[in-house]
């Protein structure tokens, strides 16, 4: 009576449940990463996600040794049917932290696509253990890890941002895996010369898919992030913190950073403020570029434009504004672009036109 609930095997006993485990390991790994890599800084996230690569790889390894019975031991053939699970964690950790890295530091407007993919990557993990005892797959997710990963790591430690990076960046990852795979070949000659050429697509498939959205402004220009934003009625520098007055949210829009309606009297400008991340030892421009909506035309159109420098190494970001004055009722964005014109962030509101000013709050940034 008893037996019918003990497994027979590991086999088994992962069939049994893997349904609780795949989830499970899922959250503890999205909860770890939510954790550390926002509160931590990109060094020490960046070492959280090598981590996370690192048992995917050696994962991978272990699962084609066992498979071609290059590894015979009992011990690696019972922990055998455990290593699927140990990929999928590699993985979802590593996917976990880039939705976290890409969607802090992107405008979703623009970035949703490769944000939204990254999501897809994470959700459906648990359902690719199966997939994962394929080499062309496993080496093609393997890829996508680590070129996301390279995309912010490489202008991080080479304190250099721009498309040429992202190129550096694509050649480095081209080159792990093709090392990956040298290694491999070593061990398993028969494996990589039979699948080469669906690897070989797979790895080009994912290369020029993610080097066509960087391009299309798809994927936001790592390492740096719009950390906070404001609009505001005055902004003034005191010290060490700016001096600012601002329309307060109401208790329902809390989840807003700023207030999404700019009330103003007639000659009065509007300022916003950005305090954007950079890691320290990276100097650049950023640009604040000032539309209205044509309502005739049903387009935006640049009304101003705001360059200024910025330089890396304030946790909180690196402040700084721009303003627009006599500004006109409307909808109004403002683009927080890279010298590049990367696409960093916007802040959208309504201007409306009133006889007195709105009640406005004194606070600091």
């Amino acid at each position: 009576m008893i037996r019918k609930y003990l497994p027979r095997s590991t086999e088994e006993l992962i069939s049994w449940y893997e349904r609780y485990v795949s989830p499970l390991s899922l959250l503890v790994g999205f909860t770890v990463d939510a954790i550390f890599i926002r509160h931590i800084d990109l060094a020490y996230s960046s070492l959280l996600l090598v981590g996370y690569l690192t048992i995917a790889a050696l994962g991978i390894a272990f699962i084609n040794l066992i498979q071609t019975g290059t590894l015979r031991h009992q011990y690696y053939l019972a922990v055998a049917p455990f290593i699927p699970v140990v990929v999928q964690f590699g993985f979802g950790g590593l996917f976990s932290g880039f939705v976290i890295l890409y969607s802090r530091s992107a405008a979703i407007s623009v970035s949703w696509i490769f944000v939204v993919l990254l999501a897809a990557l994470l959700v459906g993990n648990e359902r690719f253990r199966q997939f994962y005892t394929r080499f062309p797959f496993q080496i093609g997710v393997l890829f996508f890890g680590v070129f996301s990963f390279s995309i912010f790591y490489i202008p991080f430690i080479t304190k250099v941002i721009g498309p040429w990076m992202f190129v550096v960046s694509g050649a480095t990852s081209i080159g792990v895996i093709a090392l990956y795979l040298y290694i491999y070949s070593r061990y398993l000659p028969a494996l990589v010369r039979e699948t080469r050429t669906a690897t070989a697509r797979v790895v080009a498939g994912i290369f020029f898919s993610i080097t066509i959205l960087y391009f299309l402004g798809a994927i936001p220009p790592l390492p740096l992030a719009l950390r906070d934003v404001g609009v505001l009625h005055s902004i003034k520098k005191v010290g060490d913190t700016y001096a600012v007055t601002y329309e307060p949210l109401s208790w329902y829009q809390l989840y807003f950073r700023y207030n999404q309606v700019f009330h103003h009297a007639p000659s009065e400008a509007v300022y916003v403020y950005t305090a954007i991340f950079a890691p320290a030892g990276i100097s650049t421009d950023i640009t604040h570029e000032w539309q209205r909506y044509d309502v005739a035309a049903q387009e935006w159109k640049t009304k101003s434009v705001v360059t200024f420098p910025i330089n890396g190494g304030r946790e909180g970001g690196y402040r700084g504004y721009s303003r627009k004055a006599d500004v006109e009722s409307g909808e109004w964005r403002v683009n927080v672009l890279t010298n590049y014109g990367q696409l960093i962030g916007r802040v959208v509101f309504q201007a409306e036109l009133v006889e007195n000013t709105a009640f406005l709050q004194v606070g600091q940034k």
